[in-house]
């Protein structure tokens, strides 16, 4: 028989196996009581190969992120060059959202988990920031393919602005006991963020101005010159 682990699927499986697992043990037990013994028994392994997989306990409740993160760096390595950046990042980032509601009910107890044990929290917080880099490390260089000066400033804060939409409408999403249309609250959520930046695009184009005056014109009515071109816009 092949391993159950021989394979990129098989393994997959298994690591989603573990979390389901562990999942409804600490919600049962509580995370402190469960050991990790426990939760490899529950998924029919043994302890080593839970650790094959997971360095601990804790990181076996977000068994997915790491294939999540990998799926983004696929989605922005084949991207197309022709579309918009900010755009791009959202629907990757999506990716995400589409996770969570593919396995509800271990989104629904992961979250009941988060809020309550200071360990787990901490660990989906690293976790949002490990997508926000990814999303960044991708701007970043679009935004210094389109020549903009700011592109490193401006990557991090749409970085920040698409996590905080994601999280916005996972959390909704959750609260709502998954009952919420995620994809119609995730459309509404990234349009913001891309309607934002392309204003903040546009805006930054339309402040050229064109003042004549003479050699001989003194500075101060320079100034006023062109303070009073730019009010005109």
């Amino acid at each position: 028989m092949t391993r159950a682990g021989a394979t990129p699927a098989g393994r997959r499986r298994l690591r989603r196996a573990l979390a389901a697992a562990a999942v409804d043990l600490f919600v049962a037990k509580g995370y402190e009581a469960t050991t990790v013994d426990e939760i490899a028994a529950a998924a029919g392994v043994g302890r080593r190969t839970f650790f094959r997989y997971f360095d601990a306990k804790d990181d076996v409740l977000f068994a997915n992120h790491d294939e999540i993160v990998a799926e983004m760096e696929e989605t922005f390595a084949g991207a197309d060059p022709e579309r918009e950046p900010v755009e791009m990042a959202c629907a990757a980032v999506s990716l995400v959202l589409e996770s969570y509601a593919a396995e509800l009910d271990v989104s629904l107890k992961r979250f009941t988990l988060t809020r309550t044990v200071p360990s787990l929290r901490d660990k989906e917080v690293a976790t949002v920031d490990r997508y926000q880099r990814v999303l960044a490390r991708y701007l970043r260089a679009r935004f210094a393919e389109q020549g903009d000066e700011t592109a490193s400033l401006r990557a991090d804060v749409a970085a920040a602005a698409i996590a905080a939409a994601n999280n916005h409408v996972l959390r909704r999403w959750l609260r709502s006991g998954g009952q919420d249309d995620i994809t119609a609250s995730a459309a509404e959520a990234f349009a913001l963020v891309i309607d934002a930046f392309r204003v903040e695009r546009a805006s930054v184009e339309e402040t050229t101005v064109v003042a004549v005056m003479t050699t001989a014109t003194p500075l101060h009515a320079v100034i006023a010159k062109v303070n009073a071109a730019l009010n005109e816009k």
